[in-house]
């Protein structure tokens, strides 16, 4: 018995050694890794401390427990959430790396538990529940609870990573996993706003709003931990022992939850190598891309714009600038409105980044160009194809620029205002889109498709002049309307007639986007093999 245990009880302290030696490993590869590392790992713990400290000073204020119990429940939700987004941060979330090995799931589970442990995350977040509960602890049966709860709730929190990765590793290994990657930013740039939108309001208003949503959190795992501390201090006994009853059960079935995808992972076979299933699958795909085609125009132009979209669907680069243009596009005017300090012409600001995206419209082809450069054999194949990528632009950004001004409006309650408000913006999205089709052939430039930078070596200047010299130049072609749009709102009787910046502000961008075609077309029918070349580098 002794001879078959030691194999089992050996597992801990060899994944143990394996997850120090993956983070030993890879500091070794680049001084520069190990610089970014240091840092990050100093500021975490810097914060950890300075925050572990403020929460210890709050001891004995009334909104203490609403505080700590609200920060364990946002800090648990990030452990849930990150390894949706960052799969490949840490190589031993993927289990299905020991796959091979004469592994049992529940010595596994154990093992891989205890390397969780490890990390400058999970300390981070044993300072916070610390804190929290030495906040809210008064009594030697609230600090015994706290030594328990704080156990628990670190446990649990690294549980629920886990069981997480586990239950989606097939998808987050995928392609379609690692484009789920692309949302990371934003969520992130929600988040920072939702956190900052909260920290004005109880700035302003204190701790006390927090109270009625702790009630509820202190039952819900981690935060029920420090729940059952409160409980205690306040002489709850039977509540507290309730809450830890909650947190155990928790845990529990993380820890089962978690298991049985391992079981699953290790014994069934990966359904991604299945070619069963593809031909209804692809036959469905295509079915459904038939079906689209047909609502786009005949000829190149629906062929180009075809292919645009199907950019922004499939190529993580494309799709991850996509997805941080609509969502800093969105998040700046709409938060600037909820929090009382926005302005309706702050919805401008969604066009200006979504126009952002018609810069540089040959670097995404890399060296695939050539192909397009073949079909191109006059200035009139050259107008054709940039018309048709900035008809596909405008799919997607003029009806989410016309949504995004009438939320703010909306928000702001200043329904007068929308005509001028749209006006401006198809006026400073037909400069864009036209800046965007001049530059894209004077300066193009190659986005590599591996690593996480944008621009290829050497080429960081180009990208400069192309997108900040563009935006600039874009904003001065808007002078007329903005002149227009404030001599109507000074002038006596001027705001009757604001509603003519609609319709003045469409027509203008409808030029100015039709003007920028055909001066970029000439350079861009004579100067395709240096176009080529100049996309090819990456």
């Amino acid at each position: 018995m002794a001879g078959r245990r030691r194999p089992v009880t050996g597992v801990t302290g060899v994944v143990v050694r394996l997850k120090l030696s993956l983070v030993r490993n890879g500091l070794r590869q680049s001084g520069g890794r190990r610089a970014v590392y240091v840092a990050s790992a100093v500021v975490t713990l810097l914060f950890a401390v300075l925050q572990f400290v403020g929460l210890v000073a709050l001891r004995g204020h009334a909104h203490a427990a609403s505080l700590g119990v609200s920060l364990v429940a946002v800090l648990g939700l990030g452990w849930a959430v990150v390894p949706l987004f960052f799969p490949s941060g840490d190589e031993t979330l993927d289990p299905t790396r020991l796959v091979m090995l004469p592994l049992r799931p529940r010595p596994l589970v154990r093992a891989l538990l205890a390397a969780s442990l490890l990390g400058v995350g999970p300390l981070f977040t044993a300072l916070t529940l610390l804190g929290s509960a030495i906040a809210v602890a008064h009594g030697a049966v609230a600090y015994g609870t706290a030594v328990l709860g704080v156990v628990l709730g670190l446990l649990v929190c690294v549980a629920l990573a886990r069981a997480v990765a586990a239950a989606n590793i097939r998808l987050l290994t995928s392609r379609k996993g690692r484009d789920l990657a692309v949302l990371s930013g934003l969520v992130i740039a929600i988040g920072a706003q939702v956190v900052n939108f909260g920290a004005q309001r109880l700035g302003t208003a204190g701790l006390g709003p927090l109270d009625p949503v702790a009630r509820v959190l202190a039952w819900a795992p981690p935060a029920s931990a420090i729940g059952a501390v409160d409980a205690a201090s306040q002489g709850s006994y039977g509540v507290a022992a309730a809450r830890l009853v909650v947190t155990a059960g928790a845990l529990a079935a993380l820890v089962a939850l978690w298991a049985r995808s391992l079981t699953r992972l290790m014994t069934a076979p990966d359904g991604s190598t299945l070619q069963a299933a593809e031909p209804s699958a692809e036959g469905r795909r295509s079915g459904r891309a038939l079906g689209a085609r047909r609502l786009l125009p005949d000829g190149r132009t629906g062929a180009v714009m075809e292919r645009g979209l199907r950019y922004v669907w499939r190529d993580p680069k494309t799709k991850a600038a996509w997805v941080s243009s609509l969502a800093i596009g969105l998040i700046v005017p709409v938060f600037n409105a909820v929090q009382g300090t926005g302005s309706i012409y702050f919805a401008c600001f969604a066009a200006g980044m979504l126009g952002i995206q018609m810069y540089n419209q040959f670097g995404q082809d890399t060296s695939a160009f050539w192909m397009i450069a073949t079909t191109v054999s006059s200035t009139r194949d050259a107008y054709v194809e940039l018309r048709a990528r900035a008809l596909a632009l405008l799919v997607i950004t003029l009806p989410y620029a016309t949504l995004v001004t009438a939320l703010t409006t909306a928000l702001l309650g200043d329904w007068a205002r929308l005509p001028e408000a749209l006006g401006l913006s198809f006026a400073l999205l037909g400069a864009m889109l036209a800046t965007g089709a001049w530059t894209s052939a004077r300066f193009p430039y190659s986005i590599p498709q591996e690593g996480y930078k944008n621009v290829a070596p050497g080429q960081a200047g180009l990208a400069w002049i192309a997108v900040f010299g563009g935006m600039v130049a874009a904003a001065l072609l808007c002078t007329p309307v903005i002149a227009l749009t404030i001599w109507l709102n000074v002038s006596a009787g001027g705001e009757a007639w604001t509603w003519t910046l609609l319709p003045t502000g469409a027509a203008y961008g409808t030029a100015l986007t039709l003007l920028g075609l055909r001066l970029a077309a000439p350079h861009t029918a004579t100067h395709l093999p240096e176009i080529l070349t100049a996309v090819s580098k990456g």
